[in-house]
């Protein structure tokens, strides 16, 4: 489901361009997700509508945003460079704009819609059956064949209505046989067991123990007051991806020193690649649709403020020339910013590749 948000927030993006683009008249020619070869297109008016070989990004093609182009007598007016600065602005930003509402809307329906898992409110129904115990022996879950799922209905003939119940029965039962009543997909189920027994770590308590845990009740917030908490929560993520990108900037000559075995810097941070972003999303639908909104609310906003950054070929080395034009009253020789361009180009696809470098080599750990 993360690679499918990715995918998502990066057509979103191209489209906040191509909206901008033809709410003021400019001419978009092309609107693609991926480069390379052409897989599928259709066209429909002026724009091609398409998806390219390779899956890293997408663009529009509005024309007159590249100086060097060649614009047809007729097309004049409806230039990227015949526009004043401030639609110039707000077409090259509306893409970096979609970032932080879809992380917003995602935020909110997380929060109220969605809910969080809360730990306060666990129920009968089994969510986790736990392996082994801590000398590698099957759990008494396992040699009972509890599944995640069943419904505990009572412990040797008494009923339980509350997990409370369930636990404070299971605790004085250390090492003794019980018979569960459990409930699955509809029918009533009597499973035996023996149960074993663990050290509270709190109390140093020996206590029996089953080996399951709960599945908890959700936490939803005001629809109102999840409005304040979504902004909240962009905030908070824009300024640890901000954090993000300066450390990994700076971290720039060790990530290339870890290829070579000097990993240490990879415990702090480090470069992911569309293995690792699939781990991520793995790890995230495990712990819940609630986790899963929120990481690709957070990819989404890293990924605009990425776009941001003043230099070629991101938006915010778009808007940093159309900023420089509208301060001189000069057009830069948009020439001179090609090698630039190369060079920043270049650094990606290298970050790309020690992504996969290292989600290959040192996959990352997510418990």
């Amino acid at each position: 489901m993360v690679i499918i948000g990715f995918i998502t927030i990066l057509m979103i993006h191209e489209g906040g361009h191509l909206v901008a683009a033809k709410a003021f008249g400019m001419k978009a020619t092309k609107y693609f997700l991926g480069f390379g070869p052409t897989l599928w297109s259709f066209q429909c008016g002026e724009t091609e509508y398409g998806i390219k070989a390779i899956p890293a990004g997408g663009y529009v093609r509005i024309i007159g945003m590249n100086p060097m182009e060649e614009v047809p007598p007729e097309d004049a007016d409806r230039t990227y460079m015949a526009k004043p600065f401030w639609q110039k602005s707000v077409v090259v930003m509306a893409g970096i704009g979609t970032h932080f509402v879809l992380a917003f809307i995602l935020l909110w329906v997380a929060n109220v819609i969605i809910g969080a898992p809360d730990p306060d409110r666990p129920q009968l129904e089994i969510a986790h059956v736990v392996m082994e115990t801590d000398d590698g022996s099957p759990t008494a879950a396992v040699l009972a064949n509890i599944q995640a799922g069943d419904q505990v209905l009572a412990v040797d003939g008494v009923p339980v209505s509350t997990w409370t119940e369930l636990t404070s029965i299971l605790r004085t039962h250390l090492n003794q046989p019980i018979l569960l009543d459990v409930q699955r997909d509809g029918d009533r189920l009597q499973l035996s067991t023996t149960l074993t027994s663990r050290i509270d770590p709190e109390t140093g308590e020996e206590l029996g123990f089953l080996g399951v845990s709960p599945k908890v009740g959700k936490s939803r917030d005001n629809p109102i007051l999840g409005i304040g908490r979504a902004a909240g929560d962009v905030a908070l993520f824009t300024r640890q991806s901000a954090e993000g990108i300066w450390q990994f900037v700076t971290n720039f000559g060790n990530f290339i020193g870890a290829v070579f075995g000097d990993d240490e810097v990879l415990d702090e941070v480090r470069p992911v690649s569309v293995i690792g972003i699939a781990q991520f999303g793995a790890a995230s639908e495990r712990a819940g649709l609630n986790f899963t909104l929120e990481l690709i609310a957070y990819i989404s906003i890293f990924v605009g403020l990425v776009n941001a950054i003043p230099l070629y070929p991101f938006d915010g080395g778009h808007f940093a020339v159309a900023l420089y034009e509208k301060v001189t009253k000069r057009q830069p020789d948009v020439r001179k910013l090609i090698p630039l361009g190369a060079v920043v180009l270049f650094l990606l696809v290298l970050v790309g590749v020690m992504g996969i470098y290292f989600d290959i080599v040192r996959p990352l750990d997510l418990g």
